[in-house]
């Protein structure tokens, strides 16, 4: 096997598919053929009963007694107003800007500095490229 802090060689990766490709044709060989597998039905190829549809206001399971309520009703009511109430406020209130306010600050104080140093070094760095290419293309040194 391979010693620890070694990443492992050629022959153990090798070694490592070998042994799950035979692990694989062992399960193969103990499953059933697929050709002898029943041909069952489809859910769907079943017909379909009256006993066999759910109706949803029928209980899956008897109610089970949960014994007194851990709140109030009042107390109940009085949270679920609150809460409607932030509700209403939190809908009435205009999304908040897209994007980070930081971000915007960050932009304007580095606009003019951005400008600046283009306008001093794009038109040099454009010709350079210019001129390269035109070198390359023709074969011919500027």
């Amino acid at each position: 096997m391979q010693l620890p802090g070694r990443e492992p060689s050629m022959e153990d990766i090798l070694a490592s598919i070998k042994k799950v490709i035979a692990e694989e044709k062992e399960l193969r060989i103990g499953a059933e053929p697929i050709d002898s597998v029943e041909d069952e039905p489809l859910p769907e190829e079943q017909s379909a009963s009256d006993e066999d549809v759910l109706e949803l206001d029928e209980p899956l399971a008897p109610p089970v007694d949960l014994g007194p309520p851990l709140v109030d009703d009042q107390v109940a009511g009085q949270s679920r107003q609150k809460l409607e109430a932030l509700q209403t406020v939190a809908a009435t209130i205009p999304s908040g800007p897209s994007v980070n306010p930081l971000e915007e600050i960050i932009r304007g104080m580095l606009r003019p500095m951005l400008k600046q140093w283009l306008d001093e070094h794009l038109p040099q760095m454009v010709d350079e490229h210019v001129k390269r290419e035109i070198s390359r293309i023709t074969g011919r040194q500027l």
